[in-house]
């Protein structure tokens, strides 16, 4: 029962998650187009910066803002705190059911570190915590004055990061944990600087003080950092799903590349609201990085970099071809004792319930059947087992990518298709 149950629990953190994050992404995203957007006419009330007319659902809404309060504050501020504060709640929930609760399964690869759970818990936490320290240190030094270099040094500590978890974690527990440190840092940001700022400036404005100007520069300048950081972290919280953006020697490079694609996609459409322009060199940029990155995805560790392609091409149907390869027998055997003591009617793995993803590799059918998701998996990367439980060989993994490449240069293209 239990087994279920913790199941059902993670798809609805998962799910609650997903849409929290949408709804802070969404508000997110808003606030800054509409900032960048806002136009300042000849005649507008004092202390109003700019003003932006909008249509929406059938109406039409004006919006003013002032650059430090209207003359008389509302009492029914409406502050948009809790989507971020909710979606690391939920994601630090399930970061703790699957990866800290699953670290066997998820976190831990002995091949990397023989850590113990608690060990690699600490490590992941610790990471989460050392990430904000650095990065508020980095936004409190003479750097703050060039957003620019900061960011350019938030970059290299990321990457950094990255590349230190990839050394000690799962391919796919290092790109969830730098997506988390990411994620930490933007809801910290709200949290102990943002809010507490804008806290502070009602307060002296009800007290009728004049509120220090450095406290809505400063908010100002984390918020458009957590704009800018926004694209990467769903990237990398997708990832745990598409073994060839994790499960690869360069996950760690991966990320850095899609901290620049996330950069210039943001810097095209805050430009365009800022100026109106619209800066397509951007997305020419985006589109070759994300090459660079397809092509790191191509090199999975444990082949040291070097192809296994086809050995040989067939013609006919694929799947009669796998079928009757005289590396069948070893393939069954490979898979039969890596594979399904999980990918099973009744799983042999302490806490599953059921066969992941309900795909069952019992009986040869099986094994032909999902020969695609066995090349991606197992041969393109070591996204499986997880953490490599069961420890399936190099020279096993050699074995299944020159039977997969048996089956037919066609096969193989549609079988290593992401």
């Amino acid at each position: 029962m239990w087994t279920y149950f913790a199941e059902w629990l993670s798809f609805g953190v998962r799910w609650v998650h997903v849409i929290t994050a949408i709804a802070w992404v969404g508000s997110s995203f808003y606030f800054i187009a509409l900032d960048l957007g806002l136009r300042r006419p000849r005649q507008l009330p004092e202390g109003v910066g700019g003003e932006a007319w909008q249509v929406h659902g059938g109406g039409f809404y004006h919006v003013q803002k002032y650059m430090l309060a209207p003359p008389h504050m509302p009492e029914d501020l409406t502050w948009f705190k809790w989507e971020s504060y909710s979606t690391w709640l939920s994601g630090a929930a399930l970061l703790l059911l699957v990866y800290y609760l699953g670290a066997e399964l998820y976190l831990i690869d002995p091949a990397k570190a023989d850590l113990p759970v608690w060990g690699a818990t600490a490590i992941g936490i610790g990471g989460l915590a050392l990430g904000w320290i650095v990065y508020d240190g980095l936004c409190k030094s003479p750097l703050k004055n060039s957003d620019t270099a900061l960011l350019a040094a938030l970059f290299v500590y990321v990457v950094m990061a990255s590349f230190l978890f990839s050394q000690v974690f799962s391919g796919r527990g290092a790109m969830l944990h730098t997506g988390a440190m990411i994620a930490t840092i933007m809801t910290a940001n709200v949290f102990l600087t943002i809010i507490p700022n804008q806290t502070i400036v009602v307060a002296d404005l009800k007290a009728g003080r004049t509120p220090e100007a450095r406290l809505g520069k400063e908010a100002k300048q984390r918020s458009l950092h957590n704009n800018y950081l926004t694209l990467p972290v769903i990237f990398l919280m997708l990832s745990n799903h598409y073994p060839l953006a994790f499960a690869t020697e360069w996950n760690w490079a991966i990320a850095g590349l899609v901290l620049l694609i996330g950069a210039v996609i943001r810097h095209f459409f805050n430009t365009m609201h800022a100026t109106g322009k619209q800066l397509w060199w951007c997305w020419v940029v985006a589109g070759v990085l994300f090459a660079f990155v397809i092509t790191l995805s191509g090199a999975p560790g444990w082949r040291g970099g070097q192809e296994a392609e086809a050995a040989r091409s067939l013609q006919g149907d694929p799947a009669v071809a796998l079928m009757a390869s005289p590396l069948m027998e070893e393939v069954e055997s490979i898979v039969l004792s890596r594979c399904s003591m999980c990918h099973a009617t009744e799983p042999l793995w302490p806490g599953l319930g059921h066969a992941p993803k309900d795909i069952r590799l019992e009986s040869r059918d099986d094994i032909v059947h999902y020969a695609a998701l066995i090349d991606r998996q197992a041969v393109r990367s070591v996204a499986m087992p997880p953490g490599n439980v069961t420890g399936l060989e190099p020279a096993e993994r050699e074995l299944l990518a020159r039977w997969i490449a048996a089956g037919s240069g066609r096969f193989v293209a549609e079988a290593r298709a992401p």
